[in-house]
């Protein structure tokens, strides 16, 4: 749905030619279901579940039957008879932090298990980070491997009873391994392509079990995960910014873009501050003060859903906005118009004025989304608690507001080749900015790690303001 919208948006719309397209706007007209559906889509990746049974050095290690636990079959006459185990799937990379554990239920003979990360080629009958393209921390000696080569000493050994756990830090590019709940070590990830969660067993009576997590940890995971974040975090704040006061400016600046004038001046008595005086574009006012005052009145008609006056107000005022009756913006405000009607259960003038207003849309593949969501509202009884209540939602208006205000800011001679400027704030363009930034970095470390997505973050804060 998501994909089909923006394909939508890419459509030429009517009367958009030369003007600002609103189907651009961040606020874009999206159900909430469609926003869960779409960072689900971007994050959807199969996780490891169990351990693989088909490719598995069988010859010496026999995999229980819940496929969560391993043991060794072999006689241990030579450094091949090692029975290891790759997860059924590669540890995914779309996240900040992966991790999973193995608990050591008996040592054996020799205690030489061990725990680590192999690629899809790794010779089965060896243990992790005896060959390249695989790491690996064996119980017997604490040491750690990594390819070819004798062991680094690393941490301490493990044995019956212990819980060892191996994870991969996309943020700091580190692979890192725990034992019974406490940081062991970490080390440089250097080692590229898919990687599996890989157990071994090398000797008489040796018994593991793996958590993919299924069953809680014993290191606290998303405890570290928040270190880290806020360890990254801190090397960004001590990045020294040239205006010191360049985020009180960036808010001033998204309250002027939107027309919250009100809000503005409360802010400015509040900090006690004077509009800036630098020039900006030649004019020693910032272009998006134009039409303030008369940008804040559209945005409340709007937004308290009276959308004749909204007109009358544009004729008024704008007449150009509204002038080609086939342009996108007079497409928002008749399809709010006829929403509203929704909104007070006025069906029947709902009807007519889908009929005389909304009819002449039909024909435009750009508009044909929103007509049919629209148009759909009547056929519930109780359209509000429908899969497409949202268009009933306040969110729907700040829409048609947002497309309002971008348009008449469009008529500012200033700003009548800036239509970014006219559609984004400066705080929105450096968002998009960051979440570009955020990609990039992903694309450099070989398409691994967290992406940053505003609506992943906003609705993480949401949850943690309400727990």
């Amino acid at each position: 749905m998501i994909a089909n919208q923006e394909a939508e948006a890419a459509v030429p719309v009517p009367g958009a030619v030369t003007a600002v397209d609103p189907m651009r706007l961040a606020s874009r007209w999206r159900s909430p279901e469609e926003w869960e559906r779409a960072v689900k889509e971007l994050e959807a990746e199969p996780l490891p579940s169990e351990l693989n049974t088909f490719n598995s050095s069988g010859l010496f290690a026999v995999v229980s039957t819940d496929k969560l636990s391993v043991r060794y079959l072999g006689s241990h006459n030579h450094g091949h008879d090692v029975g290891v185990v790759q997860a059924d799937r590669p540890a995914p990379t779309r996240r900040a932090v992966y991790y999973f554990e193995m608990g050591v239920k008996n040592a054996g003979f020799k205690g030489q298990t061990s725990i680590g990360f192999t690629n899809e080629s790794f010779k089965m009958r060896r243990q992790p980070g005896w060959e390249s393209n695989s790491c690996g921390y064996h119980g017997d000696d604490g040491k750690l491997y990594r390819g070819q080569g004798p062991g680094e000493s690393f941490g301490p050994k493990f044995t019956t009873g212990d819980t060892i756990g191996a994870g991969i830090n996309y943020l700091s590019q580190e692979f890192f391994f725990t034992k019974n709940g406490s940081l062991v070590g970490a080390f440089a990830k250097d080692i590229k392509g898919p990687l599996y969660p890989t157990i071994a067993v090398h000797s008489h009576g040796e018994e593991l079990t793996v958590n993919f997590g299924k069953e809680p940890f014993c290191f606290d995971i998303e405890g570290y995960i928040l270190e880290e974040k806020m360890r990254q975090q801190s090397v960004t704040d001590k990045v020294k910014l040239e205006e010191p006061n360049i985020s009180h400016w960036i808010v001033r600046s998204y309250l002027l873009h939107y027309g919250y004038q009100d809000t503005l001046n409360s802010f400015d008595m509040a900090n006690a501050t004077e509009p800036p005086a630098t020039c900006q574009n030649g004019h020693r006012e910032p272009p998006e003060t134009y039409g303030l005052s008369h940008r804040k009145l559209l945005r409340q008609l709007i937004m308290s859903g009276d959308i004749d006056s909204t007109f009358k107000r544009l004729e008024e005022w704008y007449p150009q906005v509204i002038k080609d009756e086939k342009s996108v913006i007079c497409f928002l405000l008749h399809s709010q118009r006829f929403i509203e009607y929704i909104r007070d259960e006025q069906l029947e003038d709902a009807v007519k004025y889908a009929r005389t207003s909304l009819a002449s849309f039909l024909t435009h593949k750009a508009f044909e989304g929103l007509i049919e969501d629209s148009v759909a509202l009547l056929a519930y009884e109780k359209p509000a608690e429908s899969s497409i209540g949202y268009l009933l939602d306040s969110p729907q208006r700040e829409f048609v507001a947002d497309a309002v205000n971008a348009a008449v800011l469009s008529t500012n001679p200033v700003m009548k080749d800036d239509h970014e400027g006219c559609l984004y704030s400066c705080l929105e363009r450096l968002l998009r900015q960051l979440t570009v930034c955020s990609f990039e970095q992903r694309t450099f470390n070989n398409n691994q790690g967290d992406a940053f997505l505003l609506h992943k973050e906003l609705r993480s804060c949401e949850r943690s303001r309400c727990s």
